[in-house]
C-alpha cells in the first residue's frame, strides 16, 4: 500500500512562504517530492492536508491560489499513474523507484513558459519575427491568467481551457480576439504532443478556436481619387504616408509586411516579384504607370530596399518596420481626419478596398486577393492557386486605370 500526503515546510522565517511538497510512504519508506508552489501559513489547513483560502486575501491572491491548487492536482495524479504503472507490472519496487520514475517521466519537462520561450526564440532566429511576436503576445497573456504561476502540459485540460476562455472575454475582448489566442495556445500544446511532453486529451475542444466574419472597411474608388488628389506638399509626412497607402492599394492590397521588405531586386522587365512573408507563395505584379510614378519618387532610398520604410540595414529590419508602419498608419488617420473620412486610414484598409473595388468591378473572385472574406487562408490559397497571372494584371491594370480618370 503507497500513500501520497501534501504536506507544508515552513520557512525558518516567519514572514516567507512556505514551500509545499508530496511525502510519499510505501512500505513505511518515507520519501519527498518537491513542488514548485509556496504558501503562507495562513493558507494552510495542517489538519487537513490542503490549501485554503483565507478570508483576507484579496481577488488576485485568490486566483494564484486556485492555479497552486490546480498545478498540485496535476503533480499528485502524475505521482499516482507512476504508482499504478508499477503495480500494473506485478514486480516488487520501492519508494525511491517511485520518485526515480516520477522524476524520469515528468520532473525534466518543459513548463508551458519555458516551452514557448524556447519556440519563440526559434522562430526570431528563423527569420518569422511576427509569428514570434504572436506567440510572445500569447505567452503574456497566459503568464497574466496565471498570474505569474508556470504550468505543465498536463494542467492544458478542457476545464482550465474554458477557464481561460472565461478570463479572457471577462476582459471586454471580441470573439475573433479570444480565439486568437486560444489557436496559439493549441499550436503550442500540439508541438509539445508531436515533441513527447504532453499526451493530448484534446483540451481546445469546449473553447471557440474559429474566426468571425467581419465587416471590412473599405473604401469607393471615387474616395481613394479623393486620398490621391489631397494637396499635402507642405505636410512631407502625410505625402509619404497617402504614398504608401496608394502603393499598397495598386500593388493590389499588398500587405504591409511585404511592402516593407521589397527590394530593389525585385523588380524587374517590368515587373514587382516577391515572395509574401506569410505563406512563402509567389506573386507577381505588373508595374503601372501609377506604380512607376509612386516608385520614381522614392528611388533614393540608400539601402538595396526598394522603399524608405526600412532605412538602415543593420540587424534592426523588423523593429524598423514595424515602426514605420506604426508611424504611417497614425498619418493616415491624421490624413483621414484632414479630409474628412469617416474612419481612419490604414494600410490594411487599402488592402480590402483593392478587394472590394476588384468585385464590384465584377472581376471573378478567383482573381481577387487575399482580402475577400475567405473563412481562413487555406481556403484563399485554393483560389489563388489557380490564378493566371496575366488575369490578375488584366485586373489590376483595370482598376489603376480607373483610379487615373
Amino acid at each position: 500500500m503507497t500513500t501520497i500526503k501534501l504536506k507544508l515546510r515552513n520557512s525558518t522565517t516567519l514572514e516567507k512562504d512556505g514551500r509545499l511538497y508530496f511525502q510519499i510512504i510505501h512500505k513505511r519508506v518515507v520519501r519527498q517530492v518537491a513542488t514548485d508552489c509556496y504558501i503562507s501559513r495562513g493558507e494552510w489547513d495542517e489538519s487537513e492536508c490542503r490549501l485554503i483560502l483565507s478570508p483576507t486575501a484579496n481577488t488576485q491572491r485568490r486566483r494564484v491560489l486556485k492555479n497552486i491548487a490546480a498545478e498540485l492536482q496535476g503533480q499528485q495524479g502524475q505521482l499516482t499513474e507512476t504508482i499504478k504503472a508499477f503495480e500494473r507490472s506485478g514486480k516488487d519496487y520501492t519508494a525511491d523507484d517511485i520518485t526515480l520514475e516520477y522524476e524520469k517521466a515528468f520532473g525534466n519537462k518543459e513548463t508551458v513558459f519555458v516551452f514557448l520561450h524556447r519556440h519563440i526564440n526559434m522562430l526570431h532566429e528563423a527569420g518569422r519575427h511576427t509569428t514570434a511576436e504572436r506567440y510572445d503576445q500569447a505567452l503574456r497573456s497566459l503568464r497574466n491568467f496565471r498570474e505569474g504561476c508556470d504550468l505543465r502540459f498536463e494542467m492544458l485540460t478542457p476545464q482550465l481551457a474554458l477557464s481561460y476562455e472565461t478570463w479572457l472575454r471577462g476582459r471586454h475582448l471580441c470573439r475573433n480576439t479570444t480565439s486568437f489566442y486560444m489557436r496559439i495556445l493549441r499550436s503550442v500544446y500540439n508541438k509539445a504532443v508531436s515533441e513527447g511532453l504532453a499526451t493530448d486529451c484534446h483540451p481546445f475542444r469546449p473553447v471557440y478556436t474559429g474566426i468571425d466574419k467581419t465587416a471590412k472597411r473599405a473604401l469607393t474608388l471615387n474616395v481613394i481619387k479623393w486620398v490621391r488628389s489631397a494637396e499635402l506638399s507642405h505636410a512631407p509626412s502625410l505625402d509619404f504616408a497617402r504614398d504608401m497607402f496608394l502603393l499598397s492599394f495598386c500593388l493590389r492590397g499588398i500587405a504591409p509586411i511585404d511592402l516593407a521588405y521589397l527590394r530593389k531586386t525585385d523588380v524587374r522587365q517590368g515587373f514587382i516579384a516577391y515572395s509574401r512573408s506569410k505563406t512563402g507563395q509567389q506573386i507577381r505584379i505588373h508595374i503601372e504607370p501609377e506604380i512607376q510614378r509612386l516608385l520614381d519618387k522614392y528611388k533614393e532610398t540608400g539601402t538595396h530596399y526598394l522603399l524608405p520604410i526600412i532605412k538602415r540595414e543593420d540587424g534592426t529590419e523588423h523593429t524598423q518596420y514595424r515602426n514605420s508602419t506604426q508611424q504611417i498608419n497614425r498619418h493616415l488617420k491624421k490624413l483621414s481626419i484632414k479630409i474628412g473620412l469617416p474612419f481612419p486610414l490604414t494600410l490594411y484598409v487599402a488592402r480590402h478596398s483593392w478587394a472590394s473595388i476588384a468585385q464590384s468591378n465584377h472581376i471573378p473572385t478567383s482573381v481577387i486577393s487575399v482580402a475577400m472574406g475567405h473563412d481562413s487562408e487555406a481556403t484563399t490559397q485554393i483560389y489563388l492557386a489557380s490564378i493566371q497571372t496575366a488575369q490578375i494584371d488584366e485586373a489590376n491594370s483595370m482598376i489603376i486605370d480607373s483610379l487615373q480618370k
